[in-house]
């Protein structure tokens, strides 16, 4: 996304902000009609004061008159108030639209392992989203609070003093043109004086970081001409930031100012022409209480605070740039073709990492039901989270229904597939709202089907049904896996992928789910922590760092020398007794339903031996 784009997209929230709430800006407006009351009135009060009360010795009603101003100043506070008061529904929406953007953006980029895209994440979740909120309140209430006032002592003095109208107006509107004609290059030099400040303080803290290797090496100079680069360029951003301040003050100038040198001027004319006194008077009341303070507010707000919102919100927007799906192309995959296809993908945690996954060609057709195996660190959740999209590969191409993943728009491809991990997601609300969380069409009788094929009827009556209030706290790990394999099933999705979904289930349920899953329909992947789930797979795929294999359970052990091994650890036996007996799959069936009470015996002997050795004096010789 470019830089103007980036512009284009953060004016469009701004205005999104206050799309589809009508009723809260006219409530706002209403509100904020009431708060000119003081402007409207102002001038032409003091000119009655003055005309009708004290020129013609009359004290006590010009000080009535006085008294009402007073009064619609209290009038103006209530509306000042009740405004204020409503544009908290108009702020507080469009934070939480920039918090769900923040945390979109952030999700997007959650497979950078990088402590410093994490506190990245976090300060645009805090710190920058609050800075664009506190700006946006106050560019409105600036805004409100110019076109308020000056509106209404505009309409004041034209009602008032039509001569002197023309001397306030053409002044002011040109003093805004000046302002805002500079505003959006402030923008751009604000933005630039930010980065500034922020690559100094990246040098300053790198050169902190490394005082001991710079010394070593004798780069002192060379450290402290890098950081004097970067505060010269600051320096320089700062003056120039400082040059179109004073832009603003001309603009205010020309605005507030120049009107009541031209009031001032013509005061003999304006006489001339039927003016009184208490009329010029009131004039330069509504300009210097009503247009010049409402400039100078505005003129100051918007180009501090303002200026910080349209920077920081295209920051925002910046860094939470996510990949749009190629235009014109069908993100419609029917269940025939949920297939996968990886070609030569390749992925690594980093550009000077060594590669995750090197080259992997892998073909899984429509309705496969695959399991994937291999040691801890191999690959295994990173292939899963490959295919399902939330990762890209650096090299090669995935396709799912014979489109490129990366050409797919994720919200439709979110609807495709199913990725259930480890750790499962279960929120406060009922026990209904989280099975449907997948697919909030869902019937109670389909809801009753899945909880039937998948054995969870008893967890959810002991819960007390659907309606009943859920709290994941409360539940075991396996309890909280089981709810989560009924919502995965009751997704539309043709493609299921659980990745060590069912470890923390016994292994008959474990089975019960699988079967459940591949009776469903679809394409099934599985990442396996038994063998009985590798076993029950059509084909298993075994991941070695770089290395790959694909077949079925005989035509592995046939040669796997690691798919041996892993089946010997799975059923406690050691990798010699999968290599003697490789057509006996009963056998390790019967091994990986069971826990294994000799190699869990042997470890405690081991723990028992140890500790007595710790405590127990030597023998003495």
């Amino acid at each position: 996304m470019d830089a103007l784009t980036q512009r284009r997209t953060a004016r469009r929230l701004l205005l999104s902000s206050v799309q589809g709430r009508g009723r809260d800006v006219l409530i706002w407006a209403f509100w904020s009609a009431i708060e000119a009351a003081p402007a409207f009135l102002s001038g032409r009060i003091v000119a009655w004061a003055i005309d009708r009360g004290f020129l013609r010795g009359h004290t006590v009603v010009g000080l009535e008159y006085l008294g009402l101003f007073a009064i619609s100043v209290l009038v103006g506070t209530w509306g000042t108030r009740e405004a204020f008061r409503r544009l908290a529904a108009l702020v507080e929406p469009f934070r939480d639209q920039l918090v769900s953007l923040a945390v979109r953006g952030a999700l997007g980029r959650s497979a950078i392992p990088s402590a410093e895209a994490e506190t990245a994440a976090v300060a645009r979740l805090t710190h920058q989203v609050e800075i664009v909120r506190e700006a946006y309140a106050s560019s409105l209430m600036a805004a409100q609070g110019f076109a308020v006032t000056s509106v209404g002592a505009l309409v004041g003095l034209f009602t008032l003093l039509p001569a002197a109208f023309v001397l306030v107006l053409g002044p002011l509107v040109l003093g805004v043109i000046v302002f805002l004609s500079v505003l959006g290059r402030m923008a751009i030099v604000q933005r630039s004086s930010i980065i500034a400040d922020e690559q100094v303080s990246e040098s300053v803290s790198a050169a902190c970081s490394s005082l001991r290797d710079v010394a070593a090496c004798g780069g002192e100079s060379a450290a402290g001409a890098a950081i004097a680069k970067r505060i010269d360029a600051q320096a320089r951003a700062t003056i120039h930031l400082a040059r179109f301040r004073a832009i603003r003050s001309l603009a205010m100038a020309i605005g507030g100012w120049l009107p009541i040198v031209l009031i001032l001027l013509r005061a003999p004319w304006l006489t001339r022409h039927g003016a009184s006194a208490g009329a010029i008077l009131g004039a330069l009341v509504y300009v210097l209480q009503g247009v010049l303070p409402a400039l100078q507010s505005f003129v100051g707000n918007i180009g501090s605070g303002g200026l910080w919102l349209l920077v920081t919100l295209r920051r925002i927007v910046e860094a939470t740039e996510v990949d749009e799906p190629a235009p014109g192309r069908d993100t419609t995959i029917p269940v025939s073709r949920s297939g996968v296809r990886l070609g030569d993908v390749t992925f690594a945690y980093g550009p000077g990492a060594d590669p995750v996954i090197d080259g992997l060609y892998l073909d899984v057709p429509p309705g496969d039901h695959l399991a994937i195996v291999g040691p801890s660190g191999a690959g295994k959740s990173t292939l899963a989270n490959l295919i399902s999209g939330i990762l890209k590969p650096q090299g090669g191409e995935i396709r799912y229904g014979g489109q490129l993943t990366r050409e797919l728009d994720p919200v439709a491809l979110a609807r495709h597939r199913v990725l259930i991990p480890q750790e499962t997601y279960l929120f406060t609300g009922s026990v209904r709202q989280n099975l449907r969380y997948l697919n909030e069409q869902a019937t109670d009788a389909e809801l009753d089907s899945a909880i039937e094929r998948l054995g969870a009827h008893a967890l959810v009556e002991r819960l007390g049904g659907y309606d009943a209030p859920l709290r994941a706290s409360e539940l075991s790990s396996g309890e909280r896996q089981l709810l989560t394999l009924v919502r995965a099933s009751l997704a539309p999705a043709p493609l299921v992928i659980l990745d060590e979904a069912t470890c923390h289930l016994d292994p008959g349920a474990e089975e019960r789910a699988e079967a459940a899953f591949a009776r469903r329909g679809g394409t099934l992947i599985v990442i396996a922590h038994r063998i009985s789930s590798a076993m029950r797979a059509r084909r298993i795929l075994v991941l070695d760092g770089t290395n790959a294999e694909l077949g079925t359970h005989q035509e592995l052990l046939d040669r796997s020398e690691l798919y041996r091994n892993l089946v010997g650890h799975w059923s406690g036996e050691g990798p010699s007794a999968a290599v003697a007996s490789p057509s006996s799959p009963s056998r390790m069936q019967a091994a990986a339903a069971e826990p294994a009470v000799a190699n869990t015996s042997s470890r405690i002997r081991q723990f028992v031996t140890r500790i007595a050795a710790d405590i127990l004096p030597p023998p003495r010789v």
